[in-house]
């Protein structure tokens, strides 16, 4: 790089800017450059930032111990480093870098115009030459995201397959954003007997349909009654084998649990930026006998850690996007913005200014 990167940086809540990051030094023999194409919105994380809501923010966070600790500051502000939905360009290539001026690869550096990569220390996905670049904002964290969801699923069944939680199974998704969609189409790639996608908002439910999945209405009263009924296994036994719950808010967790059979699970792939006091633990969750299993990408199933792991998620991925690419283009990624107009466009979105369809990308 010959000149300083751009970096996005959030200053506090509302308060966003693109500024300049320090210039590089001499490009080391491991290391390479990569100008930005495409820098994808994570709205439920990257937008927690913007409006103060994320916990990382106020509370310390004890990696070792597992727990919040609201005794001690968190990381507070600015934050230098929002997104994780990045496909750059490599323009500089040390000699050992194992990587070539041209070449398109994913990464998770943040929404910036540029970046020095260490493969020592970070994850590269080289994109395959015939996939839709854009495409590559899924390869490296968010694919792996769904996927890792779908090998919880598959991990309760004691399977070791991808497919191992979802094939000839019943299949219902909470949420019909980015990670909902995905992780629908995962499940109908590997076999689900049936696919059903629930989300308020009519749009992002014509977009399910259009890719192939059903998709219903969870605030009709009769919509889970009316599924339950359709999805029956025997007597006393009706519900959703498996509930995907892909939608940061309580009230759909409470929906996913009242989607299942008896003695089911709900894989959350959620984040929950307030309380959940929509979820009655003393209703379907008790009388069912039910389970919650969070699936978020920082780890895969304890018992599968020795087959399993994020590059194994990734290439997963290529191999959904490459069966989907075309539909995804055509429906899932619905706003291309100027990376330049990124903080603006942040802004708008946190203060309900500005309603996004499905995906945005930030474009270089």
């Amino acid at each position: 790089m010959s000149e300083a990167a751009r970096v996005l940086v959030v200053d506090g809540p509302g308060s966003v800017r693109l500024v300049p990051d320090e210039a590089p030094g001499p490009l080391p023999d491991g290391g390479f450059d990569v100008q930005t194409r495409f820098s994808g919105l994570s709205a439920g994380t990257d937008l927690s930032w913007v409006k103060g809501t994320n916990a990382m923010l106020t509370s310390a966070w004890d990696a070792d111990l597992g727990l919040f600790d609201d005794t001690r500051p968190g990381q507070g502000y600015p934050v230098r480093k929002v997104g994780y939905m990045q496909v750059g360009e490599v323009v500089a290539a040390g000699p050992s870098s194992g990587r070539a001026v041209g070449d398109l690869v994913a990464m998770t550096y943040g929404h910036r115009t540029a970046h020095r990569a260490d493969p020592a220390s970070e994850r590269v996905v080289v994109l395959p030459a015939d996939l839709d670049p854009v495409l590559g904002i899924y390869a490296a964290h968010m694919g792996p995201i769904c996927a890792n969801g779908v090998l919880h699923a598959a991990a309760e069944e004691g399977s070791d397959e991808l497919d191992g939680g979802v094939r000839g199974r019943t299949v219902a998704v909470v949420g019909a954003g980015v990670v909902g969609l995905l992780t629908g189409l995962f499940a109908a790639e590997l076999g689900a007997e049936s696919v059903t996608v629930l989300d308020p908002t009519p749009d992002r439910r014509e977009v399910a349909e259009k890719l192939g999945l059903a998709a219903r209405d969870p605030d009709d009263p009769h919509t889970v009654a009316d599924l339950k009924r359709t999805w029956r296994h025997g007597p006393g036994d009706h519900g959703a084998d498996v509930v995907f719950q892909c939608r940061g808010r309580s009230a759909a967790l409470a929906t996913a649990l009242r989607l299942l059979r008896p003695q089911a699970t709900v894989i959350d792939l959620a984040f929950y930026a307030g309380g959940a006091d929509d979820v009655r633990l003393g209703e379907e969750f008790h009388h069912n006998g039910l389970g919650v299993r969070c699936a978020q990408i920082g780890r895969v199933p304890r018992s599968l850690r020795g087959t399993w792991d994020r590059d194994r998620l990734s290439a997963a991925t290529l191999d959904l996007l490459a069966a989907r690419g075309g539909a995804l283009v055509e429906n899932v990624i619905t706003d291309r913005v100027p990376l330049d107009e990124a903080p603006e466009h942040l802004i708008a979105l946190a203060d309900g200014k500005r309603h996004a369809g499905v995906q945005t990308v930030f474009t270089g």
